[in-house]
């Protein structure tokens, strides 16, 4: 049985809050967020949202028969690529080492920078859980990024966190609401992107060709549409669509009233 059967929870899910203006996707490397996410950004762009992206790393490590200092600048310029198929220009990379990114401090208060310097509502990047959707085993840069972006939303509000951003000129922002994670092995949410959102994120994966070219035969002749309409097919009945990206949202500001009140 392959891992991926059967990935949708019931009940059927509540769409994923969609009042909101600006968004941070941050992710380990470049082609994470065009897993699925990139279908959700198509969306919201149509909409008028604001989205950035924030890459840690430039991916170096990714393909097998290219040296990393030859990987990298075509990895990054792919990546500007599939972030302009969705309606992003705004795309920025950490330049940590690919592969070997660790959770710290040092990752927090980077994140933390861009978080501060972007202003987003909300910030979504890719589970941080060691198992994914299917079961699957997560990657370690994955992981840190995950995590780190999580526990950066809270450190941008707080200015006794890397008080030396003030320094920078950058003031606190308390404003993250909730961070979702795609590709979880639990989902609580979903993201409607049937038909024009999920063209458009075939697309922006598609511009990663000689990413996916150099996943060599083991990967089974990867192609970007077969996979991504199958994973986006198999998604939709959690929301009750034909298709859909799914997240676990953690939130960071009440929606409404308290409920003790």
């Amino acid at each position: 049985m392959s891992p991926f059967e059967d990935p949708t929870p019931q009940p059927p899910l509540p769409p994923l809050p969609e009042n909101w203006t600006r968004c941070l996707a941050i992710a380990a490397h470049p082609d994470d967020i065009e897993y699925g996410t990139a279908s959700a950004v198509a969306r919201w762009t149509a909409q008028g949202k604001q989205i950035g992206y924030l890459l840690a790393t430039r991916g170096e490590a990714g393909i097998d028969g290219l040296h990393p200092d030859r990987a990298a600048p075509l990895r990054e310029a792919e990546e500007r690529a599939g972030a302009r198929e969705v309606g992003v220009s705004d795309v920025e990379f950490l330049g940590y080492r690919d592969g070997v990114v660790e959770y710290g401090t040092g990752l927090r208060r980077d994140l933390t920078r861009a978080i501060r310097r972007f202003r987003p509502d909300v910030i979504v990047s890719g589970a941080y859980t060691i198992r994914m959707i299917g079961g699957l085993v997560n990657q370690a840069d994955h992981r840190a990024v995950g995590l780190a972006a999580l526990d950066a939303a809270r450190d941008a509000g707080n200015r006794w966190i890397f008080p030396e951003l003030a320094d920078e000129g950058l003031e606190p922002w308390p404003g993250v609401r909730f961070v979702a994670f795609a590709g979880p092995e639990r989902p609580t949410h979903g993201v409607d992107v049937t038909g024009e959102p999920l063209e458009r994120g075939i697309a922006s994966l598609a511009a990663h060709a000689e990413y996916t070219k150099g996943l060599g035969e083991e990967a089974g002749n990867f192609a970007p549409r077969p996979f991504l309409t199958w994973i986006a097919r198999s998604s939709g009945p959690a929301l009750g669509v034909e298709a859909a990206v799914l997240f676990d949202v953690h939130q960071l500001a009440p929606e409404g009233p308290p409920p003790w009140m």
